[in-house]
């Protein structure tokens, strides 16, 4: 397969920045107490599911750069 390493290779180490890239998201919706609540709204829709579908998005934007990091 042309995916293999050589027996000479290592495989890289994921770095620092990789591994906080991905604990954002945990951290962030880890303690629901602090952003439950309903204020601020916005487009009607309470705080906790603004901020829920937000870290979605930042989720997917996260996981892409970590994709094209570990490409490289």
């Amino acid at each position: 397969m042309a995916d293999e390493l050589p027996a000479t290779q290592k495989p890289q180490r994921m770095g620092v920045s990789v591994v906080l890239m991905l604990l954002l998201p945990y951290a962030g919706l880890c303690f629901p107490a602090l952003y439950a609540r309903a204020t601020p709204a916005l487009f009607g829709f309470p705080f906790f599911y603004w901020y829920q579908f937000v870290w979605v998005v930042v989720t997917s934007l996260l996981l892409y750069a970590v994709y094209r990091k570990l490409k490289q």
